[in-house]
């Protein structure tokens, strides 16, 4: 599953940002949520919190 578009509390475009957090992460870049300028912290949250499950799912779709 990919991360919402918006952030569920305040919002947010959010959407538009996970691949390059993605890259930055991979790169292993520090403060990559500041660089983003993702300030508040229920988008961070949505960052942080988001576990990639599509791989899984397909196992199971018949």
């Amino acid at each position: 599953m990919e991360i919402p578009i918006r952030c569920f509390t305040c919002g947010a475009v959010i959407g538009d940002k996970y691949e390059e957090y993605k890259s930055l992460l991979s790169q292993g870049a520090d403060n990559v949520l500041n660089k983003l300028g993702i300030d508040r912290y229920c988008c961070r949250r949505m960052f942080i919190s988001h576990v990639e499950i599509a791989h899984t799912i397909t196992k199971y779709l018949k």
